[in-house]
């Protein structure tokens, strides 16, 4: 196992420097345009050459990615552009809201993936019938319509939740819990459905296993099968699905904190894409890069333990 979790880390390190140099290379490819953005359009370009050499934007691309990576790596993602501030600064207060959103979201959306998923594999019915209505619903409709859908509904039409802003959970839990409630609703209507659905397949084919039908002749409670050795033999696939719903999240989380007006990472992306204030996007970026990479390392990791057979690859 730790050979297996040393492989993983090694691999995933190699990935994050692969994804953060494209990144780089795309967001400050173009020092010339970034100078200009921040001096304006009626800049010479004398001043625009100027500025560049400023910014240090002049130098080949590959040593300006170095440059960063160092002082990245000690906790330095650069200063903004346009106010001097730390980037690190100005995403401290943004990260427990993203957090948050996206921790609270896949936790509710794992548990109850995994109860519909077995539900519907091992009653089937009506509730087989529900739990292919909402996996329909989460793959068709995006979340900012849900999101929009919702809001209308349960916050201006019976005013049952704040329609925006965010309250910090150390200021009031209460008003912490029902400023997330609608936003994280909107995500776990949209990831629920395929996480379930697969979590069902897996149930379902374990089901038709063997050892199960021995397991059951042998007098064994059915729900002592169910949960004992159907569901860990299971759960591989539907973790798996729950990883890749993170990035999926990740990268609509920026729509849903616009919706609902919540001061997190995808919100500060978008304002400052729009202002052009680079070293913040890219911070961000950066941010929500580490968030996959390390959900996919854990899901690995979750899988291996309950696989025996995944440590051997």
């Amino acid at each position: 196992m730790i050979g297996f979790v040393a492989r993983r880390a090694g691999f995933t390190a190699l990935l994050a420097l692969g994804v953060t140099f494209v990144t780089y290379a795309l967001v400050f490819g173009n020092g010339a345009a970034i100078a200009r953005a921040i001096l304006g359009v009626d800049a010479t370009e004398a001043q625009v050459v100027a500025k560049t050499a400023e910014l240090g934007l002049d130098q080949p691309l590959v040593v300006q990615y170095v440059q960063w990576l160092v002082a990245a790596l000690g906790g330095n993602l650069g200063t903004s552009y346009f106010t001097g501030e730390p980037v690190t600064s100005i995403m401290a207060s943004r990260i427990p809201v993203t957090l948050a959103l996206v921790g609270v979201a896949m936790l509710l959306t794992a548990i109850l993936s995994a109860a519909l998923g077995i539900a519907s594999a091992v009653a089937g019915g009506w509730i087989d019938r529900v739990l292919q209505f909402v996996a329909l619903i989460g793959t068709a409709v995006p979340n900012f319509i849900i999101a929009i859908v919702l809001v209308m509904t349960l916050a201006v039409g019976a005013r049952l939740f704040p329609a925006t802003g965010y309250v910090p959970f150390d200021q009031d839990p209460a008003a912490w819990a029902l400023s997330l409630f609608l936003p994280v609703t909107a995500v776990v209507i949209a990831s629920v459905g395929p996480a379930s659905q697969q979590f069902r397949g897996a149930v379902k084919d374990v089901l038709e296993k063997d050892f199960v039908r021995t397991l059951r002749a042998r007098g064994m409670r059915p729900t002592a099968v169910v949960l004992r050795h159907v569901f860990r033999n299971a759960a591989g696939p539907g973790i798996i699905i729950l990883g890749l719903q993170v990035i999926v999240l990740m990268g609509g989380v920026v729509v849903i904190e616009r919706v609902f007006s919540l001061p997190g990472v995808g919100e500060l992306t978008v304002t400052n894409s729009l202002l052009g204030d680079i070293p913040v996007v890219m911070g961000c970026v950066v941010f929500i890069i580490a968030v996959v990479i390390v959900v996919n390392l854990a899901t690995d990791v979750i899988n291996a333990a309950l696989n025996p057979k995944v440590r051997q690859r």
